[in-house]
C-alpha cells in the first residue's frame, strides 16, 4: 500500500513524467508538426470566432503559445500535454470526492494511460485534444454543484462548458449528459436550485454568444461541416452497420484498459447499486453521452469516427473503481509492473513508427519549403509575406514556418488582380489553374503550386 500522504507527489511525478516523454518523443522524430496543429495555427494566424470546419478555441490556444514561442515544433507537442496532464489532475481532484479515497483516485488515473487517445495520438494538438481540460471541469463542477450548491461552482459549470463547446461542438453530448442528470435529481425529489441552473445555463450562452454571432454571419459554415463529415446514412444497413463497427472500434480501444484492469480486480463480477450515487453521476457523465452518440449513428446512419471519442474516455477509470471498489487487489507489484510496460511501450512504439515511415505527413519539409519560398520572394520583392492563401496544409505550413507569420486565408475567389502589390500575398493551389489566373511570379512545390504577388 503507499502512504497517503505520498500518493499526491507520486501523482504529480507521473503527470510530470507523462509531460516530458509526449513532448520530447515526438520532438525529436517528427520533421514537421501534425497535420491538425497545422490547421490550428493557420486559423490562429487570422483569428476569429470561428473558422470552416470548427469552434475557435483550439486556434486561441496555438496562437497564444505561437505569440510566445513562435515556430519551435516542441512548444505544441508541449501545449497538448499541458491540456491531457491538466485534465488528469482534474479527474483525480473528482475521483478523490467521490470515493474519499486518494488511492482509488490515483488508480483510475493510472488506468488511463492504458487509452491511447491519451498518449499515442496525443501529440497533435486539434480539437478533440482541446476539449480535454473542458470536459473534465465539466463534470468535476456538476460534482461540485451537486454536493456543496455554491453559486460559484454554478458559474464555473456555465463558463466550462462554453469554452468547451468552443473547443468542439461535439461536446453538446456532455451536455446531454449533464442535463439529464439534473432532471433525473429533480425527478427523484432532490432539492434542485433551478435559479443557479438557469445562471448556469446564462454564462454558458454570454460567453458563446460571440461564436454564434460569426455562425450565423458565415452561413452556419462549421456546423454543416461537421454534420457532412458525419454523414448520413445512404440505406438501412447503414444505420446498423455504421454503430455496430464503431462499438467494434471502441472495444478495440478498450482491450488495454481492460487488460490492466484484470491485474487489479479480484474478480469480475459484475454488481451495479443504482441506488448508489456515485453510480448514477457516472451513469449520466460517462455511458449517457457514449451511448447518446451511439443512437445518433443509428438515427442518422453517421459514421462516427474513432478520434472523436477522445474526452468521452476521461471518466472510464473512475467507472471501473467504483463499480470494483470492494473486489480491488491492492497488492499492487503485478498492476505497477503492467501500468508501466503500457507507460514505456507507448512512446517506444511511437518511436519505432515516426523512424521506419517515411511517408506521413510529419515528414513533410515544411521548414526546407519554406525557406526555398522565402528566399525566391526576397529575390523578386522588397516586402514582407503578410497573406498565404490555399487549404490548410501547404498554406498554413507557409504561415506557421515563414518568420513574418502570414495571415492564412483559405480562398480569395480567385480575385488575384484585385490584390495590391504591397500585401505581399502567397497563393498555393493546382499549379495549372494557378498558372491562368495569377498575374505574379509563379513557382511549383510539388506537388503545389505558388504565385508570388509583391512590391518589387
Amino acid at each position: 500500500m503507499i502512504a497517503k500522504k505520498n500518493i499526491f507527489k507520486i501523482l504529480l511525478l507521473f503527470l510530470l513524467l507523462h509531460l516530458i516523454i509526449w513532448t520530447l518523443v515526438p520532438s525529436i522524430t517528427n520533421k514537421n508538426l501534425p497535420l491538425d496543429t497545422i490547421e490550428a495555427l493557420a486559423w490562429g494566424s487570422n483569428l476569429d470566432w470561428g473558422f470552416n470546419k470548427h469552434p475557435p478555441l483550439s486556434a486561441f490556444a496555438v496562437e497564444l503559445f505561437y505569440k510566445i514561442f513562435g515556430n519551435q515544433d516542441w512548444a505544441y507537442y508541449f501545449l497538448s500535454q499541458i491540456f491531457v496532464v491538466f485534465s488528469f489532475f482534474i479527474i483525480f481532484k473528482l475521483a478523490s470526492e467521490l470515493f474519499k479515497n486518494d488511492l482509488f483516485a490515483f488508480l483510475s488515473i493510472l488506468l488511463l494511460e492504458s487509452i491511447y487517445f491519451y498518449n499515442f495520438t496525443s501529440p497533435e494538438f486539434n480539437v478533440n485534444i482541446s476539449q480535454l481540460p473542458f470536459w473534465a471541469l465539466s463534470v468535476y463542477f456538476t460534482w461540485r454543484c451537486i454536493n456543496h450548491d455554491k453559486i460559484s461552482d454554478y458559474i464555473f459549470l456555465g463558463i466550462f462548458i462554453a469554452l468547451g463547446i468552443l473547443s468542439k461542438y461535439l461536446f453538446l453530448y456532455l451536455l446531454i449528459g449533464i442535463s439529464l442528470f439534473f432532471l433525473y435529481l429533480a425527478y427523484k425529489g432532490k432539492k434542485i436550485s433551478f435559479s443557479k441552473l438557469f445562471l448556469s445555463g446564462l454564462v454558458t450562452l454570454i460567453v458563446i454568444f460571440p461564436h454564434l454571432i460569426w455562425l450565423y454571419k458565415n452561413d452556419f459554415i462549421s456546423l454543416t461541416y461537421g454534420l457532412n463529415r458525419a454523414g448520413g446514412g445512404k440505406d438501412l444497413f447503414d444505420h446498423i452497420s455504421f454503430p455496430v463497427i464503431f462499438i467494434g472500434k471502441q472495444l478495440g480501444i478498450l482491450i488495454p484498459f481492460m487488460f490492466m484492469a484484470f491485474f487489479l480486480i479480484k474478480k469480475f463480477k459484475f454488481e451495479i447499486k443504482f441506488q448508489n450515487k456515485n453510480i448514477i453521476f457516472l451513469v449520466f457523465t460517462f455511458l449517457v453521452p457514449i451511448l447518446s452518440i451511439i443512437l445518433t449513428s443509428v438515427i442518422m446512419g453517421a459514421k462516427i469516427r474513432t478520434m472523436w471519442m477522445t474526452p468521452f474516455y476521461l471518466l472510464v477509470g473512475i467507472s471501473i473503481i467504483e463499480i470494483y471498489k470492494k473486489r480491488l487487489n491492492l497488492n499492487l507489484k503485478k498492476f505497477f509492473f503492467v501500468f508501466f510496460v503500457f507507460f514505456f511501450f507507448s512512446p517506444a512504439m511511437y518511436l519505432i513508427v515516426s523512424i521506419s515511415n517515411d511517408f506521413k505527413r510529419t515528414d513533410y519539409e515544411g521548414k526546407e519549403i519554406a525557406r526555398l519560398v522565402q528566399n525566391k520572394w526576397d529575390d523578386y520583392f522588397s516586402n514582407d509575406i503578410k497573406i498565404v492563401v490555399g487549404d490548410e496544409w501547404y498554406a498554413g505550413n507557409l504561415s506557421y514556418h515563414l518568420s513574418s507569420r502570414p495571415k492564412w486565408i483559405i480562398d480569395l475567389k480567385n480575385k488575384t488582380s484585385d490584390v495590391g502589390t504591397d500585401e505581399g500575398v502567397i497563393y498555393t493551389g493546382n499549379p495549372k489553374v494557378l498558372k491562368k489566373i495569377c498575374p505574379g511570379i509563379y513557382g511549383t512545390i510539388k506537388p503545389v503550386g505558388y504565385c508570388m504577388i509583391g512590391r518589387r
